[in-house]
């Protein structure tokens, strides 16, 4: 494959399926130029049609016309012996004139299989893993710029809380917004007006803005929460007063960077918890964790458990000067 600089073989591994079919649209466009690819290309779904060794002999075939044929197995995760061992052994010696791409959603590196398309080539193994959730909206905002859009974080945030971090599913709604607006930018008020909530609410963004002290957020994903979910809820909000508590601490002693260290975690993970902290005052932070206690009561031995979690975030998350 040295004249088109193509490697015979690729594992295109990870659940971002936007990324993964990108991926798979680049190989199959460049094949596409050539006008044959018709009669050069293949592709198996082998959750579907494991059918080795027609799928060997596909890869054998000499390309008509082109100077490479293309063979994409897709669903890839979890082959039978009988069907991944030909594989790598196929792998041992390609084709010199077919470029195959192994699809998979996961694949551990320990696998014979990894292993054999690894020796392939640096470039190999295209990594296609999602990103971390407070990575994805300034994702989202390059997804809107392919559009021909601008869009700002707040506004992609929303996006994602709705939508979910299926990237495919995001660049979808991106589609339809981007058709639907006629400004150069997607605002917060676009996406709330168009983009119904299919994502089901996380705890961990109804724990942000009570962080935050943002009290009309807060109680909107309080809301949303599923049913019978306020112990639950009471505990993770407990959980963050104290992180919120020894962040304030530990900032007033100018050693705010020794969060992550402090609580055991990772950076990104406590990457906003400074500046939540500061939106409080210590003796406020002290008086909503004395009240837990009584919150805790009323949630285990009353009807009311609802009402006395909403009362508890409102007297939270109000500032009183």
């Amino acid at each position: 494959m040295s004249d088109t600089g193509l490697l015979p073989g690729y594992l295109i591994v990870g659940s971002d399926e936007l990324k993964s079919s990108h991926a798979v649209e680049r190989m199959r466009s460049r094949l596409e130029k050539t006008g044959m690819a018709e009669f050069n290309l293949d592709e198996r779904d082998m959750a579907k049609d494991p059918q080795i060794d027609d799928i060997i002999a596909s890869l054998n075939t000499f390309p008509m016309g082109a100077e490479f044929r293309l063979v994409i197995l897709t669903n890839c995760d979890k082959l039978p012996k009988a069907v991944s061992e030909p594989l790598v052994e196929y792998f041992s010696n390609p084709s010199p004139t077919t470029v195959c791409l192994v699809v998979a959603t996961s694949l551990a590196k320990n696998t014979r299989l990894y292993k054999a398309i690894k020796k392939l080539g640096a470039k190999a193994i295209i990594e296609c893993a999602p990103k971390k959730t407070w990575e994805m909206p300034p994702q989202v905002v390059k997804m809107a710029a392919a559009h021909g859009k601008s869009m700002g974080i707040p506004a992609a945030e929303a996006l994602v809380a709705r939508s979910g971090e299926n990237t495919r599913m995001l660049d979808n709604e991106l589609k339809k917004l981007a058709s639907m607006v006629e400004g150069p930018e997607i605002t917060l008020a676009d996406v709330e007006r168009h983009v119904m909530r299919t994502a089901e609410v996380k705890p961990w963004e109804f724990l942000n803005a009570v962080a935050a002290r943002d009290l009309a957020r807060s109680l909107e994903l309080l809301a949303l929460q599923p049913a019978k979910s306020e112990v639950r809820l009471w505990s993770l909000l407990v959980t963050r007063l104290r992180e919120l508590i020894i962040a304030k601490s530990l900032d007033a002693r100018g050693q705010g960077s020794q969060l992550a260290s402090t609580l055991g975690v990772q950076s990104w993970q406590v990457k906003n918890h400074l500046g939540w902290a500061r939106r409080w005052r210590m003796d406020e932070l002290l008086d909503a964790l004395t009240h837990a206690v009584d919150v805790e009561l009323a949630l285990k031995g009353s009807r009311d458990s609802e009402l006395a979690l909403r009362m508890w975030v409102i007297s939270m998350t109000r500032r009183n000067g």
